[in-house]
């Protein structure tokens, strides 16, 4: 049959809409013929919620795609040409304990930096190097497109410990970063370039550009003041001091404010938490809201509600990356992928987050040479953090764990670094089987 077979682990998520919304708007270049959305039992309830809704996007729209639901993945995987992570093992609940735990240390809770995106990667890699070894027997062609978070760390591991050489690690934060610039200067978004290099959540703009001039200059100076413009929803905007981001002249990306303003972010998160609840609490109920949108029979498309997510426009770079390798486009996005040498100060075998030329035998790394010196340090040192964290994941070894604890600059102390792992070990117990191997 003609068409092509696109498989989305973690099909019952709320971002879904969005992806299907992305499948539809370019179906007569990208002809989905089969989407099959996978979940675990524990997430039946909201996949059958999100699958009826998909299916009537699609009967909407008058495209000729079969949208199948399966809790049974292996039979998913079979045949596929794309397949897409966008999973949370541990559901909602694991990411709580994320956020929660490290602040009673005083130290920032969040989903995929710091002691949070240690232990986020801890749960998934396990996970995605099974999805990995199923795609070698069941549909060995096919591209790997993840999502999960921490995008960055996840695609290391998978290029470190698996033999899958088509998998690309991918982000909306360059896409929103694109989206910010265009706004902030008052022109539309195809006319912005932004030249990005560095790893995912670590990304910074180089350069950019309106119409082929660079006018990196301009954007720092919009950059001050109580408001940069550019962030996320899950992101704080605070601003950056007009002599500090002078001195950088760079584009930071939203995550830097962890690293950069690490201080004023910690305060806020921990009077939200006394408030509202961490984040995480805070898109549960955003979640809750979500499904019971999409349970309406007659909602069939989707809702504006789903912006307020940190993954909005996740279509727009999930769905631009599947189409340009599919027509072979050889445009340039910004993708997590094998560095190659694209950057000087990164080992060649590691995962960095770069602009490629996206052709239909995948992406090619666009060569920037070394980092500035201004972050050359900070992003060798996350780099560092992901290496070692990844190898812990794989190992389940405790003492690397605490290394990479340790390493993450988000963390101040050894003495804290041990006590918020041995809480988060067991508080993740469930999740982390490779650190609980019972004593022969």
């Amino acid at each position: 049959m003609s068409g092509i077979k696109i498989v989305t682990i973690g099909g019952g998520s709320s971002y879904t809409p969005e992806l299907v919304e992305g499948f539809i708007k370019r179906y007569d270049e990208l002809p989905v013929r089969e989407l099959w959305l996978v979940d675990i039992p524990e997430g039946e309830k909201k996949l059958q919620i999100v699958g009826a809704l998909a299916k009537r996007m699609v009967e909407k729209a008058g495209v000729p795609m079969e949208v199948h639901l399966t809790l049974d993945r292996r039979r998913a995987l079979e045949g596929a040409d794309f397949v897409t992570t966008q999973m949370r093992v541990g559901l909602l609940d694991a990411r709580i304990k994320d956020e929660t735990i490290p602040l009673k240390y005083d130290v920032i809770g969040q989903e995929t930096n710091g002691p949070g995106g240690l232990f986020k990667g801890l749960r998934t890699i396990p996970v995605i190097l099974d999805i990995c070894r199923d795609m070698e027997e069941l549909c060995p062609d096919a591209w790997l497109i993840n999502f999960t978070n921490p995008a960055g760390m996840v695609t290391e591991a998978v290029l470190r410990y698996t033999s899958r050489k088509k998998v690309i690690g991918l982000c909306n934060v360059p896409i929103g970063m694109q989206m910010g610039v265009a706004t902030i200067l008052g022109v539309e978004q195809s006319r912005v370039h932004i030249d990005f290099a560095g790893l995912n959540h670590m990304v910074f703009g180089l350069a950019v550009y309106v119409d082929g001039e660079n006018v990196i200059s301009q954007v720092i100076d919009k950059l001050t003041g109580e408001q940069s413009g550019i962030t996320m929803q899950n992101i704080l905007d605070l601003g950056w001091d007009p002599d500090f981001i002078k001195a950088l002249g760079l584009l930071p990306c939203p995550y830097h404010r962890y690293y950069y303003q690490t201080s004023a972010m910690l305060a806020h998160e921990q009077e939200e938490a006394k408030k509202h609840g961490t984040r995480a609490e805070v898109v549960k109920q955003v979640e809750a809201e979500l499904f019971k949108l999409y349970e309406d029979p007659d909602l069939n498309i989707k809702p504006p509600l789903l912006e307020k997510r940190g993954g909005a426009y996740y279509s727009e770079a999930a769905c631009n990356l599947i189409y340009s390798i599919y027509n072979d486009k050889r445009d340039i996005q910004p993708v997590n992928v094998r560095n190659n040498g694209a950057i000087a100060s990164i080992p060649d075998d590691s995962a960095v987050e770069v602009n490629c030329v996206i052709t239909r035998e995948g992406p090619i790394p666009l060569s920037v040479g070394d980092l500035p010196v201004s972050v050359r340090g900070l992003v060798q040192q996350i780099k560092s953090f992901e290496r070692v964290a990844a190898e812990a994941a794989v190992t389940g070894d405790y003492h690397q764990a605490l290394l990479a604890m340790n390493i993450n600059p988000l963390v101040h102390s050894d003495v804290v670094a041990k006590k918020i792992l041995d809480e988060m070990l067991e508080a993740h117990k469930d999740y982390l089987p490779q650190f609980f191997k019972p004593v022969s």
